[in-house]
């Protein structure tokens, strides 16, 4: 008795003889083979692959209309390169060459006609086998992918996560709410599909955003809780936090960290060009473009130990003063429409 995951292979045949084909389904049917169908018109070969999806062809090679070289040939461009689907030829042309070619077109295995009904069934058997364990081996394969891709994000989360607690322990230390990573990030974000981006560009700027002041974490609280005016020396001091920050998120794989190295890095400079590092237009990165306004409006708008909150219309309007000297014109547009949107 076969095991019954070869006796519910579902098998093609191909002949356009009706006794072969009717032998042929005698002799599975007695070996206890259950799925099976036999046509004897070989056009009819490709769209009852396609409708039937056989885990094993047993083709004849001469026939009228198409042989099984172009039958061969048709079902070549419809099977991924990476499946294995054997093909039995059975035929009555024992030259090598009929051999060769049929080897050639994409058949597994090869009989002569007449054939024996004990080798054609081990034939069978054994092309089966091969077949299911190629199709387990494609499900150890995709499992592992997947378990690899689980992994693959779960390291992500967990560095991401380590560096987001990094940013709210710097930002506490001048925000005891610690809500402002947070909105910085939802207004990039915003602002992001104002913009036009995509919805993944939109989502890494989300998550990327809130490290903005990661590098905050590296100044000395007598500067950064300083409610007076900062000495030059201790402005200086200041800007180092955005090359800490970037340092700190340097050298990361996953896309959410280069860019949240790019805007801990950028999102100090000006478009007019006299910001923390020079950069000047186009050549400040565009989340940093973005994240600034961002983190503007919100500096702005909420109270912190050297100032007091502004109402949103001073800030809005703070903001567009500062259109083509801070910030980018197109990226105020978004801003404006975000807020005119939530207002």
């Amino acid at each position: 008795m076969l095991d019954a995951t070869l006796t519910t292979a579902r098998i093609l045949i191909v002949d356009d003889q009706p006794s072969n084909v009717l032998l042929l389904e005698g002799i599975l049917q007695e070996e206890d083979y259950t799925a099976y169908k036999g046509i004897t018109d070989s056009r009819q070969a490709l769209s009852l692959y396609l409708e039937y999806q056989p885990d094993l062809i047993l083709l004849d090679l001469q026939m009228p209309y198409l042989d099984g070289f172009e039958v061969m040939n048709q079902l070549r461009a419809h099977v991924s390169p990476g499946a294995f689907l054997p093909i039995l030829v059975l035929t009555a042309d024992i030259t090598p060459d009929a051999k060769r070619q049929a080897l050639a077109e994409g058949a597994t295995d090869f009989l002569t006609k007449p054939f024996d009904q004990t080798e054609v069934l081990l034939r069978i058997k054994n092309l089966l086998r091969t077949r299911l364990l190629h199709l387990q081996l494609q499900d150890q394969n995709q499992l592992l992918e997947q378990k690899v891709r689980e992994r693959t994000a779960e390291l992500e989360e967990t560095q991401i996560e380590i560096l987001e607690r990094l940013a709210l322990a710097a930002e506490y230390r001048d925000d005891d709410t610690g809500e402002h990573t947070r909105r910085v990030g939802q207004m990039s974000a915003q602002i992001a599909q104002a913009l036009g981006l995509s919805n993944a560009d939109v989502e890494l700027i989300r998550r990327a955003a809130p490290l903005h002041d990661v590098g905050k974490i590296g100044i000395p609280d007598s500067i950064l809780l300083k409610p007076g005016k900062l000495t030059p020396e201790e402005f200086e001091l200041m800007k180092t936090h955005t090359t800490v920050g970037a340092k700190m998120l340097s050298g990361g794989q996953f896309p959410l960290l280069q860019l949240a190295e790019e805007i801990a890095l950028s999102h100090h400079e000006r478009w007019d060009g006299t910001g923390y590092s020079g950069l000047k237009g186009e050549s400040i990165p565009m989340a940093g473009r973005i994240v600034t306004v961002a983190d503007v409006f919100d500096a702005l708008t909420n109270e912190r130990p050297y100032k007091k909150a502004w109402l949103h219309t001073e800030a809005i309007a703070e903001i567009q003063r500062q259109t083509g000297q801070q910030f980018d014109p197109r990226v105020v547009e978004a801003f404006l429409h975000v807020v005119d949107s939530s207002g």
